[in-house]
């Protein structure tokens, strides 16, 4: 069972969960299960003519509830009035609705009652307007389940990448790279597609920061001193590990199918690729959580919330992959207790 996080009430995250139950082709082994507000999921159905769609209240504790098309089951977290709802338009009451949804996701997904949990894209700002002092999703969840070493992954069905660093100014990229922080990552990468993807033996590229990798130092310092130490380390702990590639073609490569997965120093160097192969199907995956987590690749959308013309498509892939995870950990799990 998978509890798919209705995101900031004001966004696109309320539509597109009802494209989503409407209009996508369910996995019958994944339950999903909204945990949001029924008015706000009310007032968007009508909005947007949604006529055939049922919206049933569930709780813990009762049965689970049953896969049927055009229902939406939803645990109700918040009761937001619908003049707190004004499409593109988040305010403080919307930021803790959200937040409520994120915090209860995370303590059932820890207690067992659901299996993972699929977040639909949040507001920044209002989340912090409501006294939550985080970055992002990410780093709230890594604080819910006291996980100092996490790392994000994009993945797709041709490419997938994981970031070094992510909102961090790009003035900054170059001082931030530690020896330390890339062989981390490549350990956690190589965690993620061995239990949650089910790859035996994954073969991992890394991109170099400069053009050219370096150049032979013509273009900077930080393949020879950080980035190539840090493959020679993790290499030496026994990782398929390559590189460090010029960044204009280890992608293409990537998604060739030579590699499983590709380490970027920074947040654009892995997005842009990453988003030209996926943009409507690419899913952003939380790596060292205790828990289950996927989300949407995208964010609010205000800009064309409540019009009816948002996509589905990454919400979709973010549940499948969510139930496909949960399988594999408990397999991997089932595997470790008889070894």
């Amino acid at each position: 069972m998978i509890g798919i996080t209705m995101g900031c009430p004001a966004s696109i995250g309320p539509e597109i969960i009802l494209h989503f139950f409407s209009d996508s082709p369910f996995d019958a082994d994944v339950l999903p299960v909204v945990l949001g507000d029924i008015t706000v999921l009310e007032k968007c159905a009508r909005d947007l003519g949604h006529k055939d769609l049922k919206i049933v209240p569930w709780n813990v504790g009762q049965d689970r509830p049953l896969l049927k098309k055009n229902t939406v089951p939803v645990l109700p977290l918040s009761s937001l009035s619908e003049s707190d709802i004004i499409w593109g338009k988040p305010n403080v009451a919307t930021g803790k609705a959200m937040a409520e949804y994120i915090t209860e996701g995370v303590k059932l997904a820890q207690a067992g009652v659901l299996d993972g949990i699929t977040t639909c894209p949040i507001s920044k700002y209002a989340l912090n307007q409501a006294g939550y002092a985080y970055p992002g999703h990410t780093e709230m969840l890594a604080k819910l389940t006291n996980t100092k070493n996490y790392a994000m992954m994009m993945a797709g069905d041709r490419l997938r990448v994981t970031l070094v660093t992510i909102h961090c100014p790009l003035a900054n990229v170059a001082g931030t790279l530690t020896r330390q922080s890339i062989v981390q990552l490549i350990e956690t990468t190589h965690q993620a597609l061995t239990v949650d993807f089910g790859i035996s033996v994954p073969k991992i590229a890394v991109a170099a920061l400069n053009p050219h990798g370096g150049e032979n130092l013509l273009f900077g310092r930080e393949e020879k001193d950080i980035i190539c130490p840090a493959i020679v380390e993790a290499s030496a702990m026994g990782f398929d590990i390559h590189g460090p590639f010029p960044p204009d073609t280890v992608f293409y490569k990537a998604s060739q199918g030579d590699y499983d997965a590709v380490v970027c120093m920074y947040h654009d160097q892995g997005l842009i690729p990453f988003k030209l192969l996926h943009f409507e199907d690419g899913v952003n995956v939380t790596l060292g959580l205790p828990i289950v987590r996927t989300s949407v690749d995208h964010g609010t959308a205000y800009d064309i919330a409540g019009r009816g013309i948002a996509s589905s498509s990454s919400l979709s892939a973010a549940v499948t992959l969510a139930g496909s995870i949960a399988k594999n950990r408990k397999v991997n799990a089932t595997t470790q207790r008889k070894s």
